[in-house]
């Protein structure tokens, strides 16, 4: 442990005489550059809302820590569904572009803002940023940073704050999750489905049903209690199994998965929405897709919900986090998930690593629902010379081709290059 400790103790100084973030520690809070001095990163950068053909790894001024910040060399970045709406602009407020897209990532503090004292230069950290994440440098706020455990790589770290956070929050502070309880979860493969499924294995009796593609079944069978595909007519086959239902549904699809979910639910029931995925159709935003979805989503009478004793309700983590500002309740569940993963009862799953310039590959792999557990950003990984779309490119002129409305729905895809 001591030697492991010495050699992260050179890495980060050789990391820090490279990259000039010494001065920046020892002159105390970063302010902005002065004029000459500015330095450069690595990022991927959305251009527009729209298609992958948006998305460009490009040079960026490099940030400084304000006061209450930390400066991260950034080692890794999780990628998420959301990402891919954010993407295409399907999400309400989008920011304006460009923009550099991410909401977490893992690394080594590099530098201190002013007041900071929880952190020191080397610490091995893992974070929630608000955008940003996918640069080989960031600077969030204290609050969003929390110590990496010994054992945990940076790529496990970078899996683990959106996926487990979120997950937690749904069975625990949520719906209460107890002894002998039920829980219906879909897209089971996913990391948040593959959180579910390990910490509701840390309460005795507690049965899960999931529903996942088929083509994932054997490798996520032992995680779950009873596997569906997901295109299947689930409901029936829960309630073959369990005739009161269930009592939790965890929905991530919204759709006509709202009223399928209700319809499961036991008295004293809880469903859950924290996502709407079946929104993303095309590699595009469909307003066909979008009002599709909304329209088959069943109507929720509260008169319906007090005869029958069933409970609705929503989770959004990144509103809770940088809208809601209860950055102090995650931090008492990231204690609680830390103890978890450090008495190994937790462990994130790692589906594959991307380098920054094939993020457009990594997207298309999520999209197509081919991924088990996390899809991670690798900051130092070089690219692999058989991807056929590199994020650096531009068309012949220079420019960036543009998406034709409507060929998307309709372009046969590329296979997934393993």
């Amino acid at each position: 442990m001591a030697k492991e400790g010495a050699q992260r103790a050179e890495e980060t100084e050789q990391m820090i005489d490279k990259e000039g973030g010494r001065e920046a520690a020892e002159g105390g809070a970063g302010g902005s550059l002065r004029a000459g001095d500015a330095k450069e990163m690595r990022a991927v950068v959305l251009s527009s809302f729209g298609g992958l053909n948006k998305l460009r790894v490009s040079k960026k001024a490099m940030p400084e820590p304000q006061e209450g910040e930390l400066k991260i060399r950034v080692k890794a970045c999780g990628l998420n569904f959301i990402d891919l709406m954010v993407r295409q602009g399907n999400i309400d407020n989008p920011p304006k572009t460009p923009l550099v897209p991410g909401f977490e990532c893992s690394g080594i503090v590099e530098a201190l803002g002013d007041s900071v004292k929880e952190f020191e230069i080397g610490d091995r950290v893992m974070a929630f940023v608000n955008y940003n994440a996918w640069a080989e440098v960031v600077c969030t706020p204290v609050e969003f940073v929390y110590k990496i455990p010994d054992d945990m790589s940076f790529s496990e770290a970078a899996a683990f704050p959106m996926n487990f956070v979120t997950a937690y929050m749904m069975l625990f502070e949520i719906a209460n999750l107890r002894e002998g309880m039920s829980v219906l979860v879909h897209s089971a493969g996913g990391g948040v489905g593959q959180a579910v499924a390990q910490l509701c294995s840390t309460i005795p009796n507690v049965t899960v049903f999931g529903t996942a593609s088929s083509f994932k079944h054997e490798a996520i069978k032992n995680s779950v209690t009873h596997l569906f595909d997901r295109n299947a007519d689930y409901v029936q086959e829960v309630k073959r199994i369990s005739v009161d239902g269930v009592d939790i549904v965890l929905d991530c699809l919204c759709g006509e998965n709202t009223g399928k979910g209700l319809s499961l639910l036991k008295p004293l029931g809880i469903y859950i929405l924290y996502g709407s995925s079946n929104m993303v159709t095309g590699e595009t935003k469909s307003f066909f897709s979008f009002a599709k979805s909304w329209w088959q989503v069943e109507k929720v009478n509260p008169i319906k919900l007090y005869e029958e004793n069933k409970v609705i309700a929503g989770f959004s983590l990144l509103n809770l986090l940088f809208k809601q500002n209860r950055g102090g309740l995650i931090k008492d569940v990231m204690d609680k998930l830390l103890n978890l993963y450090k008495s190994k009862k937790i462990k994130p799953v790692v589906d594959s690593l991307w380098a920054l310039e094939e993020v457009k590959e990594a997207m298309q792999r999520i999209h197509d629902r081919g991924n088990i557990g996390k899809l991670i950003l690798d900051v130092e990984k070089a690219p692999t010379p058989l991807m056929a779309n590199d994020s650096t490119e531009t068309s012949e002129a220079g420019e960036e081709e543009e998406d034709h409305e409507g060929d998307n729905e309709n372009k046969e895809r590329m296979p997934f290059i393993q």
